[in-house]
């Protein structure tokens, strides 16, 4: 009788939301526009008229976007792109327009003038738009590595803004004294020219140089006139020999990875046709081998060459089982296609996981793996999602001698699947060419390994790894480990804890000054240390533009259904957004139903009404 239900109507106004995505990198304040940009801000975030209509939201971007605490105007990159797309995806199924506050110059990421917006965009461009004359050196190509008493080119392209022919002078220069100079001329139909300078190495080590363009006239930006490089001088050369008795586009991409590195190249050789020695290489990489490698094979062992042996689809394993390698494969003739598994308790060498869960298989003749010898695995075999203890990928080193193992063709397609991935081979080529250093090195094994760049660019955040092994060379997750960083002119010194991440030890140091360092890396409690240096140099790209980029945003508010406008032109831009009918409020309507058994004040005072009435009834003796 009084469970009854009531039905309730809620209506709720949802405003359409207004993003603010502010440009808060250091070109703004290059350009000296961060006064320009706050008051952009205010006047929009106080206008009634705009909150009364909008929701405002602000965010904040460089390199990545965050929602608006405060602006520094210090972020050392710029992505417009990254930070338009992840407000589209935040603001999704909303009314959202986007008010995008920068002067449009990137530096990294995708071209946004091609971006498909969900939401209309409107620009509001903030730094100078007027063009000056400017000479800058846009790129500069030089090889890592060189040998010693050798030359190496460096390939420079030089650009030219301006309306009159100019001539002016480049060069390069090593510790103050000029290595290579040459005038070059420009003019309105001649706005690039490519300088390719061949320098000598004279000394062995890393060698840091400076290229620059003279000053021109009237030039007000000359913060882009300047780059820094530097070459790494090496008295030794890698040669590796691919021996193969098949064609197959896994040796181009095993040649290319490994001769990316400079100081190492590959000579690609039939097996029939090989009649050098061995003692000439360091390394030997022999793929799918069959009989015909019975003499190589034999050297190998009597010479105690270090190699890696890569086997597939037409390897001839009752060969190298014959040949007692330390592996066997009961192989039959069908094929199987193995993925492979990361094993982060690989501790031969520093590599990292490169998404080896999701590489294309590889090839290889099926059958079970036995290996009776010491080995480390770097990647396990996977059949159609199920794990094997089998390695796809493993090391070996036993007798002062070392080699490798890959179980399968098709190592191609990972270089192209890296290349999908991240828009380069730079991560596949290091890790052939890690596997590579670890195979031909004769060396014994240093226990404590740097990974560190030779130079940084100015603000940057300046990462250290390090890898450290007990006697047995296992990682000891348990030491610790310092780096002392010193600026090479001042002697100031900082110490730096590492932080174990993983198998490895790494650390971050930023707000380091331009100048040249030195630095130690010191295992506490234990005497092992190693020595590098480092350079951070003058260049800031936020610093490399003489004016706002308003062509490209041009065609970014057009392609969005947007409007452009300019820090003056503020009035303009809210009166638009005020009147534009597709901004509009939305009207929600939601129904409930409620027992009335749940409002418990309505249930009480029924109770209690039920109980008056009995309590009447029986004093004047009705019941």
């Amino acid at each position: 009788m009084i469970n009854v239900k009531i039905q309730n109507l809620k209506t709720t106004n949802v405003k359409p939301t207004l993003s603010l995505l502010v440009d808060d990198s250091k070109s703004i304040s290059f350009f000296k526009e961060n006064k320009s940009v706050k008051d952009v801000i205010n006047a929009i975030a106080t206008n009634k008229e705009i909150t009364n209509k909008f929701e405002i939201q602000q965010f904040a971007f460089g390199d990545e976007i965050q929602v608006v605490d405060s602006l520094t105007f210090s972020k050392p990159q710029t992505n417009i792109s990254k930070a338009i797309h992840s407000v589209n995806e935040f603001q999704k199924n909303k009314i959202a327009p986007i008010v995008l506050i920068s002067d449009g110059n990137q530096t990294i990421g995708q071209d946004y003038e091609f971006i498909n917006s969900k939401q209309p965009i409107y620009p509001v461009i903030v730094g100078d738009t007027m063009a000056y004359a400017d000479v800058k050196i846009s790129q500069l190509n030089v090889n890592r590595y060189s040998y010693i008493k050798n030359k190496f080119p460096v390939e420079v392209i030089l650009n030219y803004e301006g309306k009159k022919d100019v001539t002016t002078q480049f060069s390069i220069s090593k510790k103050g004294k000029t290595v290579y100079r040459k005038n070059v001329r420009f003019s309105p139909s001649k706005k690039s020219v490519t300088v390719i300078a061949n320098l000598t190495s004279t000394k062995e080590g890393i060698q840091y140089y400076t290229a620059s363009i003279a000053k021109i006239n009237n030039e007000k930006n000359i913060k882009n006139n300047t780059k820094t490089f530097s070459v790494n001088v090496i008295d030794e050369q890698t040669k590796v020999l691919l021996l193969t008795s098949i064609l197959h586009p896994d040796l181009g991409a095993l040649k290319k990875s490994i001769e990316s590195n400079k100081q190492r190249t590959v000579e690609i050789i039939n097996i029939d046709n090989f009649k050098n020695s061995i003692e000439d290489y360091q390394l030997l990489v022999l793929y799918q081998p069959d009989v015909r490698f019975k003499n190589i094979i034999d050297k190998i062992k009597q010479k105690n060459k270090n190699y890696l042996l890569v086997t597939g689809a037409k390897t001839d394993w009752d060969f190298i089982n014959q040949k007692q390698l330390g592996f066997y494969k009961n192989a039959i003739n069908q094929t199987e296609n193995y993925g492979a598994v990361y094993n982060d308790a690989f501790l031969t060498f520093l590599q990292n996981d490169l998404g080896f869960n999701d590489v294309p298989p590889l090839k290889d003749k099926f059958g079970e793996l036995t290996i009776s010898k010491e080995h480390q695995t770097l990647l396990f075999q996977n059949i159609n999602g199920v794990q094997l203890n089998s390695p796809l990928l493993a090391t070996f080193d036993t007798n002062n001698q070392k080699s490798g193992l890959i179980l399968g063709e098709g190592i191609w397609r990972w270089r192209a699947h890296s290349f999908l991935n991240t828009n380069s081979f730079e991560d596949f080529d290091r890790f052939i060419g890690n596997l590579t250093q670890y195979l031909a090195s004769n060396k014994k094994r240093d226990r404590l390994e740097i990974n560190a760049a030779s130079l940084y660019p100015a603000n940057s955040t300046i990462t250290i790894a390090a890898f450290y092994t007990d006697k047995n060379y296992q990682f000891d997750a348990r030491a610790n480990l310092e780096i002392t960083i010193t600026n090479s002119k001042t002697n100031q010194a900082l110490k730096v804890p590492f932080s174990l991440v993983n198998n490895s030890f790494q650390t971050e140091i930023e707000n380091l000054p331009s100048g040249d360092y030195t630095y130690i890396v010191t295992v506490l409690g234990q005497n092992i240390n190693k020595f590098g240096r480092f350079k951070i140099t003058d260049y800031q790209i936020e610093n490399q533009f003489t004016n706002a980029n308003s062509n490209t945003l041009q065609k970014l508010a057009d392609k969005s259904k947007g409007s452009l406008y300019y820090k003056n032109q503020i009035d303009q831009l809210m009166q638009e957004l005020l009147t534009n009918t597709s901004f509009y409020t939305i009207q929600k309507t939601s129904k409930t139903q409620q027992n009335l058994i749940d409002w418990k004040w309505i249930l009480a005072a029924t109770l209690a009404l039920l109980a008056a009435e009995w309590f009447i009834r029986k004093y004047y003796g009705k019941i």
